[in-house]
């Protein structure tokens, strides 16, 4: 059984007005031990700028897991994401993973040497696929790639979706 609740308001992550909501999704997850899904893309109020609000929010050191679908959203999510916001939240303690669903030709590489050259972000990466609208064998295949097929494709394929969600 899955662990985890999608929030879903109306409005902007970092819209006042949503906060009563957030803070109630938030603090049921908390309460119950469960992971809170946000999607991610290019614009709106999934742009991984708006998104931002909740990890720095929500995700910090005692707060609620959040997994942030699709690698940031597109090419400019990617590009903030793994260009720096993820592994800055994770050296600040905070709880925030995300999943290579979606992601285009050069995230996986990218990711994988950012794992490689900061030392950290190995246990928050999640293997995923948004089929059927997704391409399951172009993202199996760019990510079993870009991680080999030793610890860290272990990681990526299976560990840390066990960790993350029992």
């Amino acid at each position: 059984m899955s662990r985890g609740v999608r929030a879903s308001p109306a409005g902007h992550p970092s819209d006042p007005a949503c906060k009563p909501q957030l803070d109630q999704i938030f603090a049921t997850a908390h309460e119950y031990g469960l992971v809170v899904h946000v999607h991610t893309s290019p614009g709106a109020a999934s742009d991984i700028d708006q998104v931002g609000a909740l990890v720095e929010e929500y995700a910090g050191p005692d707060g609620v897991p959040l997994h942030l679908v699709h690698l940031g959203g597109g090419m400019s999510g990617h590009m903030k994401l793994i260009g720096g916001r993820l592994f800055d939240w994770i050296e600040r303690g905070f709880k925030v993973y995300t999943d290579t669903s979606w992601t285009i030709g050069f995230a996986p590489a990218w990711l994988v040497k950012e794992i490689e050259r900061r030392g950290i972000g190995h246990d928050r990466i999640l293997f995923a696929t948004d089929a059927p609208w997704g391409d399951f064998e172009g993202e199996y295949a760019r990510l079993r790639a870009a991680a080999g097929d030793g610890d860290l494709a272990d990681a990526f394929f299976s560990e840390n979706f066990s960790a993350l969600y029992g």
